[in-house]
C-alpha cells in the first residue's frame, strides 16, 4: 500500500488530465492528480505565442465550464482575443481549475509498479500513492523528434522547439528553422519580433498556404468517436487516410494567417521542397541544402515535431514490460484501456487507435468522457 490511497491517479496535469479528472469528480470517483500544472504550456512554449484554435475548444466534457464561459465570466469579448494569447488560454485553464475543484500535487512521479493488485507509483520525493487504476496523460514534451543529423551540429547551436522558448538571445543571428508546419513559421516569426538578422525555413513539403480556416470539419469525427465504440479504428484503411489527409490539408499544409505581417521579407526565406544533405563547420555552421545551395547560421532551431513512443514515458518502465505496444504506440481498448488491466491513456499515445484530432485539445473532453465511462463500465 501507499501512503496515499485513491481510487484514480491521474499522472500529468496537462490539458488532458485536467479535463479527464475534472470528469472523473463529476462521476464521483476519488482522483488524485500528481504533476507540475499545465508545466509544457508554461515552461516549453514562448510566452507570446498564439493559439491556432478558438475559444470553441474546451476542456469540461459536461459542456458547463468552457472555454467561452470562462470569457463570459471574466467579461472578456472573445474578439478583442483573436488570436487567443497563450496567456488568455492558461489563465482559462487555471479558472477551468479552480471552478472544478481540481486540486494538483505537484510532487512527480519517478516510476510505476502493480505489485499486489493495485497499482504504486513512487514519488521523487520517496513517498508513494496507491491507486485502483492510473491514467498517464504524457505531454508532447517527452516525444520530439529530430532528424538523424542534427547531432552534427554543435550542441551550443541547436535546439528544438520544445527547447527553444525565448529569442533575446538570437537577435542579430543568422537562424535556419528546420521544418514547415506551424511552429517552424510561428517560431520565425518570433525570431524577427525579437531581431533576428536572417531567417531561413528550410522544409520537404511545398511552402504552406496562410489563410484563415476553420476546424469544424473535426467535429463531426469526434462526435462519431463518441457515438461508436471504437469508431476510428472500426474504418477502412482508405478511409482513414482520407481523413488524416484532410488533417494534414487543413492542420499542416495550411498556417494562419496572422503570421504573414510578422514574416519580415527582409528577414525571412523559405527554402520550400529542400531538405539538409550535409552539415559543416564549428563557428558559423554550413548547412547544405539538396537544391545545392548553402546556408551559413548561427543556429539551428528544430521545428520538426514529435513522435509517439511510449518507452520515452520514463515513470511507466516499472509496468512497460506488461504493456503492449506497436510502433511506440500503446495497443489501446476501445476505451484507452493499455493491455495491463486498470492503466489507461490519452493524449498524443492515443493518435493511433483514436484519430489525429487526439493530439490536440480538441480531443480533451471526448476522451475524457470516454475513458472515465470505460472505468465506470
Amino acid at each position: 500500500m501507499g501512503d496515499l490511497e485513491t481510487d484514480l491517479l491521474v499522472i500529468g496535469a496537462g490539458p488532458y488530465a485536467y479535463a479527464a479528472a475534472a470528469y472523473a469528480g463529476d462521476r464521483g470517483i476519488a482522483t488524485t492528480v500528481v504533476g507540475k500544472p499545465l508545466s509544457f504550456w508554461r515552461e516549453q512554449m514562448p510566452a507570446d505565442m498564439y493559439l491556432r484554435s478558438g475559444p470553441d475548444w474546451y476542456l469540461d466534457a459536461n459542456r458547463e465550464h468552457t472555454f467561452e464561459a470562462y470569457f463570459e465570466d471574466r467579461g472578456l469579448d472573445p474578439a478583442d482575443h483573436d488570436p487567443i494569447p497563450i496567456g488568455v488560454w492558461l489563465d482559462h485553464a487555471d479558472w477551468f481549475a479552480a471552478q472544478k475543484g481540481l486540486e494538483v500535487d505537484q510532487r512527480l512521479v519517478s516510476d510505476v509498479t502493480q505489485p499486489d493488485g493495485r497499482f504504486v507509483a513512487a514519488m521523487e520525493d520517496g513517498s508513494s500513492i496507491s491507486a485502483a487504476k492510473v491514467l498517464a496523460a504524457p505531454g508532447v514534451g517527452f516525444f520530439a523528434q529530430l532528424p538523424d543529423w542534427h547531432v552534427r551540429v554543435p550542441e551550443d547551436r541547436r535546439t528544438h522547439t520544445v527547447e527553444r522558448v525565448g529569442f533575446d538571445d538570437l537577435a542579430g543571428a543568422r537562424v535556419a528553422v528546420i521544418g514547415g508546419r506551424q511552429s517552424a513559421y510561428e517560431w520565425a516569426a518570433l525570431l524577427c519580433d525579437h531581431g533576428a538578422e536572417k531567417v531561413d525555413v528550410v522544409h520537404r513539403h511545398p511552402k504552406p498556404a496562410f489563410e484563415k480556416v476553420s476546424w469544424g470539419f473535426v467535429d463531426a469525427y469526434v462526435d462519431q468517436t463518441l457515438a461508436h465504440r471504437g469508431w476510428w479504428r472500426g474504418l477502412a484503411p482508405e478511409q482513414r487516410t482520407g481523413i488524416a489527409q484532410e488533417f494534414w490539408e487543413v492542420g499542416r499544409l495550411t498556417l494562419e494567417h496572422w503570421l504573414v505581417p510578422r514574416l519580415r521579407p527582409d528577414v525571412v526565406t523559405t527554402h520550400a521542397e529542400c531538405s539538409v544533405t550535409e552539415v559543416t563547420g564549428e563557428g558559423p555552421v554550413t548547412l547544405t541544402l539538396s537544391d545545392g545551395s548553402e546556408l551559413a547560421v548561427d543556429h539551428v532551431v528544430f521545428a520538426s515535431g514529435y513522435k509517439p513512443d511510449i518507452d520515452r514515458v520514463p515513470y511507466l518502465a516499472g509496468v512497460r514490460e506488461q504493456v503492449a505496444a506497436t510502433d511506440g504506440f500503446p495497443d489501446l481498448s476501445e476505451g484507452f484501456e493499455t493491455s495491463l488491466p486498470g492503466l489507461y491513456t490519452v493524449g498524443f499515445l492515443a493518435t493511433r487507435d483514436f484519430g489525429p484530432f487526439y493530439g490536440f485539445t480538441k480531443g480533451c473532453p471526448s476522451a475524457a468522457k470516454i475513458v472515465v465511462d470505460e472505468m465506470l463500465r
